[in-house]
């Protein structure tokens, strides 16, 4: 297995200058953020967050698109923690009463600095034009669940805070919270079905000729996440579930879509230490 104090120099030494410089930048922008919640003001506070999730994105943009490209379980972190941020970035617009919470700014510093050391591998040229697409669904998917996810834990602490009669009209209603997070759930699990049907139909263009589906690791975990996140809708819709069962059965299916390509490519990348 390949020591991690290996990989950090030689990841940043394999990348160029300007997307260390920005992964950098985006970090130290996040963590400011995040340390000066309560001194900054407001605008300060946002511009700080804007300002970081730009560089996340110059960050990616620089990785995926740059002269040599490269993707993995760090990239695919990344990509993820950006999506999040930009839908919650909206979102507070629309509900002024959700704040910037510091975790998002952490986990955002956390997942670019973890894809600076693990930079993955390096893309195929001659990969398959549908790779691509079946890579951004896949990605977006990941983004949207991700999403739910953040929704259903700010969900639960509202629960408690109602619970224990801790100021329960801070922050967003209940209801709203709930609706929001089964929104996200209900689009990941378009964009999810979308992955794996790209999966089936051009199989042998992203797994090679013969090859019509490609039983692995992360097959097999992302069918699981699918039937267990079907489970939650039907049960939503068909039988009213809510409330700790609705979130219990979203953290499980969000933990197997976890498996599927990010744990699998950890494993491979870091453990192994093999390119995938």
């Amino acid at each position: 297995m390949t020591s991690p104090a290996l990989i950090l120099p030689a990841a940043m030494a394999d990348g160029s200058a300007l997307n260390v410089g920005l992964a950098l930048g985006a970090a130290a922008a996040y963590l400011v953020s995040a340390a000066a919640t309560q001194r900054l003001h407001d605008r300060a506070r946002r511009a700080a967050v804007l300002l970081a999730w730009l560089l996340h994105g110059a960050v990616l943009l620089v990785g995926l698109l740059g002269s040599a490209p490269r993707f993995g379980f760090a990239p695919a972190l990344s990509v993820t923690a950006w999506l999040v941020a930009a839908v919650y970035a909206v979102e507070s617009h629309v509900y002024p009463q959700l704040e910037t919470r510091w975790t998002l700014a952490i986990l955002g510093a956390a997942s670019v600095l973890l894809a600076l050391a693990f930079p993955g591998t390096a893309l195929h040229a001659n990969a398959s034009a549908w790779l691509p697409l079946h890579w951004a669904l896949g990605i977006a998917s990941y983004g949207l669940f991700g999403t739910a996810v953040v929704h259903a834990w700010f969900m639960t602490r509202a629960e408690e805070r109602i619970r224990l009669a801790i100021d329960p009209h801070s922050g967003l209603p209940l209801l709203t919270l709930e609706r929001l997070t089964f929104r996200f759930v209900g689009a990941g699990f378009l964009l999810l079905s979308a992955t794996l049907l790209v999966g089936v139909v051009f199989g042998e263009h992203l797994y090679g000729h013969g090859v019509a589906w490609k039983w692995d690791h992360k097959t097999v975990f992302s069918l699981l996440s699918w039937l267990t996140f079907a489970v939650l809708l039907v049960g939503r819709a068909r039988f009213g579930w809510r409330g700790r069962r609705a979130v219990r059965v979203l953290y499980t299916g969000a933990g197997l879509l976890f498996l599927a390509y990010v744990g699998s490519r950890f494993v491979i990348e870091v453990i192994l230490g093999r390119p995938a």
